[in-house]
């Protein structure tokens, strides 16, 4: 089994993380409440973040099985965290989507989004307020 990514530590909180198959870099930032200077996605933003990204992608998965690319679909994330201990308690996505009107399609869509594999992997103790907007 081969690398995901790999991680540096580069040092006043911040880090560089790389991922391998593709060689592409960002860094990360402690947030403004925790020591950081904010100026990245912190790791619990990047955690928030990738259940939409998830969320997204596998409806795109899903659309294309159907037959169809997925239309405009954007999603708004509102992470809050807990402290004692210091944890993510709820993270809030809202899904905007348009171009589909078949009731059917966004009942499967919206089922497929709840059931993606970030959404499957966070501990149960995170409240998933997930609602989707179809225009």
């Amino acid at each position: 089994m081969s690398n995901t990514s790999k991680v540096v530590y580069n040092g006043k909180l911040r880090n560089t993380l790389e991922h391998i198959k593709s060689g592409q870099k960002f860094i990360t930032d402690a947030p403004t409440d925790n020591q950081g200077k904010g100026e990245a996605f912190s790791p619990t933003d990047l955690v928030a973040t990738a259940l939409a990204s998830c969320m997204l992608t596998v409806m795109g998965i899903k659309a294309n099985s159907m037959g169809f690319d997925l239309p405009t679909a954007e999603a708004d994330v509102i992470k809050v965290m807990a402290s004692s201990p210091r944890r993510i308690s709820e993270i809030k996505v809202v899904l905007k989507m348009s171009g589909i009107e078949d009731q059917k399609t966004k009942k499967i869509l919206e089922e497929t989004a709840r059931h993606c594999p970030v959404a499957k992997s966070l501990s149960i103790e995170i409240l998933q307020e997930i609602s989707f907007i179809w225009q």
